[in-house]
């Protein structure tokens, strides 16, 4: 069996485990486990023939150096995983007026913390086209699932933007995004930049509207743009400076995932299971 390394042990690799056991050794790395991306000198890597980097990039700047500590690290092991997997953000399309766009859309990151992941893209598609590494990369938008809506925000009463003033916002579920890892990880997946996003078109207060209506909470205030500069936090306000939709087809068509929540309304509905799994149609 071949060995998976796993760089940031996160919410999405804990969902996507159970099912990277049945095909690798997995060999997480974290600060669980020892390993310290912000430490290069005391980081050493077990070999490896994939490599799946959930890791985030630092808190302030627009360099990501734990990208660039992972990549120092496999050099120094001469470790060359056949296929890399990272999961990046579509934050780094920046700001597209509310258009909806493809994977060919140009990357125009608006905030550091953009900037951070664009850097991260640029280091490894150099470091791995440089050693014929297949590197998917999976631009991920807005995650949600049950534990993970912003329902402190309702119950605080945070503001959002009025309807005319207000932004498109992407979501994917994270157990759709972490199945959709897992067929990334096979061999016979094309390489390549995808939007894992889902099929919802929604502006971002009717997505914390819908959010209020199912959890039984008053809806949020509507604010002009103005009147949010003011009462909305700085880092909630980053993102209702942005709007774009995200075309995936190319996860469809070309990656071929069917996915379990299609929309934020199916993912937002209780299930009686909670075994969710994406289901794969292999491209033709």
């Amino acid at each position: 069996m071949k060995r998976l390394l796993i760089a940031g042990f996160g919410d999405i690799a804990r969902r996507a485990l159970a099912r990277l056991e049945r095909r690798f050794h997995v060999a997480p790395l974290s600060r669980a486990f020892g390993f310290d991306l912000d430490r290069p000198a005391r980081l050493t890597l077990p070999a490896a023939e994939a490599l799946l980097h959930c890791a985030p990039p630092p808190d302030q700047g627009a360099a990501d150096t734990r990208t660039a500590n992972l990549l120092a690290a496999l050099e120094k092991g001469r470790i060359l995983p056949a296929r890399i997997v990272y999961v990046s953000t579509s934050g780094v399309y920046g700001d597209c007026a509310g258009a909806r766009i493809d994977e060919s859309r140009p990357p125009a990151p608006q905030t550091e913390r953009a900037q951070r992941r664009l850097h991260a893209e640029t280091q490894l598609a150099g470091w791995t086209g440089a050693r014929n590494i297949s590197l998917v990369v999976l631009r991920a938008p807005g995650i949600y699932a049950a534990d993970r809506l912003p329902l402190e925000r309702l119950r605080a009463r945070t503001p959002v933007l009025r309807a005319q003033d207000d932004v498109y916002t992407s979501h994917i579920h994270a157990d759709d995004l972490a199945a959709i890892v897992c067929r990334a990880l096979d061999e016979d997946a094309p390489a390549g930049v995808y939007n894992a996003a889902d099929d919802t078109e929604i502006k971002m207060g009717d997505w914390f509207d819908l959010v209020a209506d199912v959890h039984g909470l008053p809806r949020p205030p509507r604010v002009s743009r103005d009147v949010a500069q003011q009462k909305i936090p700085g880092a909630l306000l980053s993102f209702m400076q942005e709007s774009r939709r995200l075309d995936n087809r190319r996860l469809k068509q070309v990656l071929g995932v069917r996915l379990e929540y299609p929309t934020v309304h199916e993912g937002l509905r209780p299930r009686l299971s909670n075994e969710r799994t994406a289901r794969f149609d292999q491209p033709a």
